[in-house]
């Protein structure tokens, strides 16, 4: 089966939604890994991939920096005590 043109595009742009919504969420320090999988089904380790992509390398630094080597709310450790 082919794809049209018109399937593609619309592909794409459901790609880069979820891309979007992806970027968006990982950036929110009060939003786990967990909330976001299961918002969008994406992984702890396909979110990184994802940011990794689409990030400036200084940008993705930075929320590497964030996101690890701490207590976060990123990973849930702080998520019981809100």
């Amino acid at each position: 089966m082919h794809q049209t043109e018109t399937d593609q595009f619309s592909n794409d742009l459901t790609d880069r939604a979820l891309k979007e919504e992806v970027i968006t969420l990982a950036w929110d320090d009060h939003i786990t890994f967990d909330s976001i999988q299961r918002q969008t089904g994406c992984t702890e380790r396909e979110v990184i991939a994802i940011m990794r992509s689409e990030l400036k390398a200084s940008s993705f630094r930075m929320w590497r920096k964030r996101v690890t080597g701490r207590k976060s709310y990123k990973h849930g450790v702080l998520e019981g005590s809100l």
